[in-house]
């Protein structure tokens, strides 16, 4: 009797010790380099702070092959709890039924509401009145300056910092009077092909004259478009841009002193903070938002988001929605960890916050690059690594570097990505 009761109470015990098991919450998502280190210090401070949940992520191809598995998952019912997500792409994935709405109650019951994201990210979150994704961060163009070569040039005020640009004519006059003064060129920009950058500033121009790039699925560009181009491809022939044939040779180009602006990602920000604690940027640095070349002050920018596949044949459940709400709710209040890549956190109570302005240089362009971020145009054939933006790098950076007329680019372009458009739907 005495044994079955140990057995009894064994099992007791063992059934108790398996109730309390944390509930595990399948992540994935594309995040490597030093992003993918910061999301696992936020995943790993968060399994550390409760025993309810345990986040268990799994990292897979950034770009295209991300989003065809995650799609293909969800097809068949088999998509993890949350992914990592682009809020450019909610216009192509909305429609089609392939993220699970959130509603205000279910962020409510974490703490968060609208009002705590910057309105154009929040706005980026939500297709026809409801919301797909919770903003983490918007990560847009910014300019990074050398003190150095820039206070040569002129351009610099009694502070030391880069005297206010209003105008394109007014940036094209200091990469002008960097080459003239310095006998250094005034821009490293990526430019060899395939090129995005091009796409990227080559969108923010526009938008700051208030055109548009895409209407009913075409290309509306126009003459906004082609002279925008125009003068990419004029910086270049002028000497006041570098050639380079790929992106890390942009960089290298800025890093290494050869060039007074780079206009680039935020993301470049941990290699500037990094190389001036290691010497290897030998060179005063600052980080301003993109200059108001026209109209506004827009710079093209996209989201690191978390959304909620739509698994159709499974739904979540509701203990595992609790843990993903709870997760994404940990990791918004933390995001000052996320900060540290560049990336200006969605949640605006950290932007506010007393440590992220000590955060130099990110507290120097985070409220104005956040508050007037430009995404790419709706549709499913655009956002982070979609196809609109693919075809723009098959013939920008061969006009830049005068290799076809701009007439001819952007004649070329607009063929082909009407093609593109008026197409059938891809993932």
């Amino acid at each position: 009797m005495t044994h079955t009761k140990t057995l009894i109470a064994m099992a007791a015990l063992t059934l108790g010790a398996a109730s309390a098991a944390p509930t595990k919450i399948t992540f994935w998502n594309f995040l490597g380099g030093g992003d993918g280190a910061r999301m696992k210090q936020l995943i790993d401070g968060y399994n550390g702070s409760q025993d309810k949940y345990r986040i268990e992520q799994t990292v897979l191809q950034w770009g295209v092959p991300f989003y065809t598995k995650v799609r293909t998952s969800t097809s068949v019912g088999q998509a993890p709890d949350l992914i990592s997500f682009h809020l450019s792409r909610i216009s192509g994935w909305a429609p089609a039924n392939l993220l699970r709405p959130i509603t205000g109650a279910e962020l409510a019951s974490v703490g968060l509401k609208q009002a705590d994201f910057f309105p154009k990210l929040w706005n980026a979150a939500n297709y026809q009145g409801k919301t797909y994704a919770v903003p983490l961060d918007t990560h847009p163009m910014v300019m990074y300056y050398n003190k150095d070569l820039a206070g040569k040039a002129g351009l610099l005020d009694a502070s030391g910092n880069l005297k206010p640009i209003t105008s394109i004519d007014a940036f094209t006059a200091a990469l002008k009077a960097v080459k003239d003064k310095t006998g250094m060129a005034g821009l490293a920009f990526e430019n060899g092909s395939p090129a995005y950058m091009p796409w990227r500033l080559w969108l923010a121009m526009i938008d700051q004259q208030g055109g548009k790039i895409v209407e009913n699925n075409k290309i509306v560009s126009g003459e906004m478009g082609r002279k925008a181009l125009q003068l990419m491809a004029d910086w270049q022939k002028n000497g006041y841009m570098l050639k380079n044939p790929d992106y890390p040779t942009s960089v290298a180009q800025f890093t290494t002193g050869k060039a007074a602006f780079m206009l680039n990602g935020v993301w470049e920000v941990p290699t500037m903070v990094d190389g001036a604690k290691n010497k290897t940027v030998n060179f005063k640095y600052g980080v301003a938002p993109l200059p108001k070349f026209y109209g506004t002050q827009a710079t093209w920018g996209d989201s690191h988001g978390f959304a909620i596949p739509n698994n159709a044949r499974k739904p979540i459940s509701k203990d595992h929605l609790a843990g993903v709400l709870d997760f994404v709710s940990y990791v918004q209040k933390n995001s000052l960890t996320w900060a540290a890549g560049g990336h200006i956190p969605a949640y605006q109570p950290v932007v506010n916050s007393a440590q992220y302005t000590a955060l130099k240089p990110n507290s120097d362009y985070a409220k104005t690059a956040a508050a007037n971020v430009a995404y790419d145009p709706a549709g499913w054939y655009s956002g982070a690594a979609g196809p609109l933006e693919a075809v723009s790098a098959k013939y920008f950076p061969a006009a830049i570097q005068g290799q076809l007329s701009v007439n001819k680019a952007i004649s070329m372009f607009e063929s082909e990505a009407n093609r593109l458009m008026a197409g059938t739907p891809k993932p």
